[in-house]
């Protein structure tokens, strides 16, 4: 019986946490579509505008077996799964958002978009 109780006075707040993020996804959701009004949509999403993410570029990929791993020293060369001329990939939070090609920006790095996934998949990838 005591448990039933803790079970009905935890069930609203569960539902209340529940609807909240069903809102927020709706929300999110509705954003990222392309109908409606922009200056609305901004305002949907202002609360997520300060979310820090971690970005990424992988030029390529190796395997190797642990002897060639330890056995590693400076000059030494790692051949990468990629060929010169291919697009590099731009991960978000460990998914791949786009690829694009190197370029120098203030000597360093850049990278120059020339593939982008689209707002929907980009939302879908968040599920």
């Amino acid at each position: 019986m005591a448990d039933s109780k803790k079970q009905d006075a935890a069930d609203p707040a569960q539902d209340s946490q529940d609807s909240r993020t069903d809102a927020s996804r709706r929300r999110l959701e509705s954003a990222a579509g392309n109908g409606g009004n922009g200056d609305n949509q901004a305002k949907g999403i202002d609360f997520l505008l300060d979310v820090p993410l971690q970005v990424s570029v992988e030029v390529g990929r190796a395997r190797m077996l642990i002897k060639d791993f330890l056995q590693m020293k400076e000059g030494g060369v790692i051949e990468l799964d990629k060929l010169a001329d291919e697009p590099l990939d731009l991960y978000v939070n460990s998914r791949l958002i786009a690829r694009g090609e190197a370029v120098v920006v203030n000597e360093k790095f850049g990278l120059r978009l020339i593939d982008v996934v689209s707002p929907s998949e980009r939302i879908e990838k968040l599920r």
